[in-house]
């Protein structure tokens, strides 16, 4: 049983799609054990409490020190024997020493196409707003490793969804969770749990049958 521990700032869209899928039968072997807020009051602690699993809120601003929070953040970690860290719609930036404990073992998905509108200060509908701003055709999202960097870590996955004449920042937003990020996200753990991922430099290999877009789709 892959054991998850699920990041989260938000009202926990994403983390409802991981629940969703194992509760649907579709990430065989996975469970969510905690999730773990940046800030109190947000939804997606009420999605933890519906599904009876243990939450807590670990914020940046109530420690004096990276290190300090690093610690407090990894202790949580492994009190729950957390083998798998997804970083759902999580804005803190997590330590050298979470980073280090979980090496290629923390995904993150971002709302858009890597290396495009990514980075410090694009999370919300930022990715969006200048996606339009840019008047690209495409955008999309991207599950990804995390490293020291906002969303710099290897790629694992990436899909792509097209831009509307009469898009606005929310319905763009709404439109790449549900073609994107609700499906690329548990494709990903899904890869983790079965072992088929492999971090060569910047590139992750996916082992075993070459997965087509249809798969992820």
């Amino acid at each position: 049983m892959l054991r998850i521990g699920v990041m989260v700032s938000g009202g926990g869209t994403n983390l409802q799609a991981i629940l969703d899928h194992i509760e649907k039968g579709q990430l065989p072997d996975c469970q969510v054990v905690t999730v773990v807020s940046s800030k109190p009051g947000v939804y997606a602690l009420e999605r933890a409490q519906k599904h009876n699993i243990p939450s807590c809120v670990i914020s940046r601003k109530d420690f004096e020190t990276m290190e300090e929070y690093d610690e407090a953040v990894l202790s949580h970690l492994k009190k729950h024997d957390v083998q798998l860290v997804v970083l759902a719609g999580f804005l803190s930036l997590l330590g050298e020493r979470v980073i280090a404990a979980y090496k290629n073992a923390i995904i993150n998905v971002h709302p858009s196409l890597i290396p495009s509108f990514c980075g410090k200060g694009f999370y919300g509908l930022t990715p969006h707003r200048k996606a339009l701003e840019y008047g690209v055709r495409l955008t999309g999202a991207t599950v990804h490793f995390v490293d020291s960097e906002y969303d710099s870590g290897p790629i694992i996955l990436q899909k792509a969804v097209e831009v509307m004449d009469d898009d606005t920042p929310e319905s763009l937003q709404r439109r790449v969770m549900e073609q994107a990020e609700w499906i690329l996200l548990p494709q990903a753990i899904r890869l983790f749990a079965q072992g088929r991922l492999r971090v060569e430099g910047r590139r992750v290999a996916i082992l075993g049958e070459t997965i087509r877009r249809k798969e992820v789709e």
